[in-house]
């Protein structure tokens, strides 16, 4: 299993990002994924959730209207869309595939700040 997550950045308060995770090593299409931050001194967080399907996604409360989850089956890519940052958001930013155990992603770092 190997995740590796881009496009993460430093963009003032308000602003967008979109995060990726390419995907390789297990059946994609058929995995729950999953995007983590974990912020300075603070534990990790799951930020959002999508199953296989695409359907009944989950958002963290502190990110619901602002990020969106999402995924291509056909490219083995996770997204995660996010708009309306905060400084609150800063965090280095994982995915992780959910398959029995969890496996992770090296992870992004997106800081929020003016």
């Amino acid at each position: 299993v190997q995740l590796v997550e881009s496009g993460g950045g430093f963009v003032q308060p308000g602003g967008s990002l979109k995060l990726s995770c390419a995907a390789s090593g297990f059946t994609f299409s058929s995995t729950t994924m999953r995007w983590y931050r974990q912020a300075p001194g603070k534990e990790r967080e799951v930020v959002a959730t999508i199953p296989s399907t695409g359907s009944s996604r989950y958002y963290a409360d502190s990110v619901k209207g602002r990020f969106t989850i999402s995924r291509d089956n056909a490219k083995n890519t996770l997204y995660l869309q996010m708009n309306s940052l905060k400084p609150e958001d800063t965090a280095v930013y994982l995915c992780a595939a959910l398959r029995g155990g969890t496996y992770w992603g090296k992870g992004t770092l997106v800081t929020v700040s003016s």
